[in-house]
C-alpha cells in the first residue's frame, strides 16, 4: 500500500554518500512490503546478522512503532521516516529513536489555521485506521476544539479499501465546509476521487503523506484545487531566496530528477537524504568513542544525534535535544495547493 514511499526512498539510495562522518557507508536496503510482521523480521536479522550501526527507516508509521523496543533492547539509535509524533514521544520512552520527517502536529497546526484563514467553519475528518489515522485524529481534533473549528464527522478506513463510498456519504450527508483526508501514499487518493465522483464542493485538505508525484498521477482532475502542508523541498523552486532550505532542496531535486526523470520529486526521498545528513555530523563526533559495530560507538551515535545543532536539511533545519527527537520548526513547512496537476507554493508560514 506504501509503495509510492517507498519507492522513492529506494530511488535516493543512490545519491546518498560513500561516506558517512568520515567512515566508508555500507548501506543495507530491505523492503518490509508495508507489513509490520516483515518490519520486525527484518530489523531482527539486521540487528542480530548484519550488527547494523544505525536504522534509518522504516517508511510508515505503524511499522516504526512495531520496532521501537527492538531497537532499545540492541541499543541501536534509529531515524525513522514516518510521519507521526507518537515515534519519538514520549522522548523518555524513545530515547533511542529520532525522525526526519515533519509531525502530524506540526502539520496540523498548519491546516487548522490555513482552514480558519479561509473561512471554514465546519469540517468532517476520514483517516486510515491505524496509527498514522488516529495520530492525525488526535492532533487535528485537539486543534479543532482549541480554535473553535467544528468537526461534524468522523470516518475511518483501510489502506487497501477498494471503495470508501459509505464514508464519503456520512461525511457529505454531514454538509462540512472542507473535509481533511489523513491518510498517505496512493491510498489517500481514493477518498478524494469518490468525493469527486459524488460531487463535493468544498475544500479538500491532506496531509504531507501524500508529497509525491505519484499520488497526483493516481487521482487525477479529482485532486484540482486540494490543499497539502508539505516540505519546503516538493516546492524548492518557488521557495524565497531566504527559505534556508532552498539551495540544499534545490540541488537535491536536480540530482535527483536528473536520475529519475522531470518533476519526479518526492519528499519522501527527501527524508531519508536529510536522515543521512543528520547522521553525517553525528557520526563524525561519535567515531571517538569507539570502532563502528561496538556498542560504544552505538551509545556515543545516539547521544550525538541527540545534540544535533542546525543541520540544514530539504524538509528544514534540525535542532534536536534531550526532550526533542525531531528538531524542526515552522520553517519545515509550506502550504501549497494542487492545480493543474502540480504542486503550488501558496503560503510558507
Amino acid at each position: 500500500p506504501a509503495a509510492s514511499v517507498g519507492l522513492t526512498q529506494r530511488n535516493a539510495v543512490a545519491l546518498l554518500p560513500k561516506t558517512v562522518g568520515g567512515l566508508n557507508a555500507n548501506y543495507i536496503l530491505l523492503d518490509d512490503a508495508s507489513d509490520t510482521s516483515t518490519t520486525v523480521k527484518h530489523a531482527r536479522k539486521l540487528l542480530v546478522e548484519d550488527r547494523i550501526d544505525v536504522m534509518v527507516g522504516p517508511s510508515l508509521t505503524p511499522n516504526s512503532l512495531a520496532i521501537v523496543d527492538l531497537m532499545k533492547e540492541s541499543k541501536t539509535p534509529m531515524v525513522s521516516l514516518g510521519g507521526s509524533a507518537a515515534i519519538v514521544e514520549p522522548v523518555a520512552q524513545r530515547e533511542w529513536v529520532f525522525k526526519t520527517p515533519q509531525s502530524d502536529q506540526q502539520m496540523a497546526t498548519a491546516v487548522v489555521k490555513h482552514m480558519l484563514d479561509n473561512g471554514v467553519k465546519t469540517v468532517g475528518f476520514i483517516g486510515f485506521n491505524d496509527a498514522y489515522g488516529e495520530g492525525w485524529w488526535r492532533e487535528f481534533s485537539k486543534l479543532a476544539e482549541l480554535r473553535k473549528l467544528n468537526v461534524v464527522a468522523s470516518e475511518r478506513f483501510v489502506r487497501t479499501d477498494t471503495s470508501v463510498t459509505g464514508q464519503i456519504l456520512k461525511l457529505m450527508s454531514a454538509s462540512p465546509d472542507a473535509i481533511f483526508i489523513a491518510a498517505s501514499g496512493t491510498p489517500a487518493a481514493l477518498p478524494q476521487t469518490t468525493l469527486a465522483d459524488r460531487g463535493y464542493r468544498g475544500k479538500v485538505y491532506q496531509t504531507h503523506g501524500v508529497a509525491n508525484n505519484d499520488f497526483l498521477r493516481v487521482g487525477g482532475k479529482a485532486l484540482e484545487g486540494t490543499f497539502v502542508p508539505a516540505s519546503p523541498v516538493l516546492v524548492a523552486e518557488q521557495l524565497p531566496d531566504s527559505h534556508p532550505s532552498k539551495a540544499i532542496a534545490m540541488d537535491f531535486v536536480r540530482r535527483y530528477e536528473a536520475a529519475h526523470g522531470p518533476n519526479s520529486r518526492s519528499a519522501f526521498a527527501a527524508y531519508l537524504y536529510d536522515a543521512v545528513l543528520v547522521l553525517d555530523r553525528a557520526v563524525a563526533r561519535a567515531r571517538q568513542a569507539g570502532a563502528p559495530g561496538s556498542e560504544a560507538f552505538r551509545v556515543a551515535l545516539r547521544a550525538a544525534i541527540e545534540q544535533t545543532r542546525e543541520v540544514v536539511g530539504n524538509s528544514g533545519v534540525f535542532n534536536m535535544s534531550p526532550t526533542d527527537h525531531l528538531g524542526l520548526d515552522q520553517r519545515s513547512r509550506v502550504m501549497v495547493q494542487i492545480r493543474g496537476g502540480k504542486w503550488l507554493l501558496v503560503d510558507t508560514h
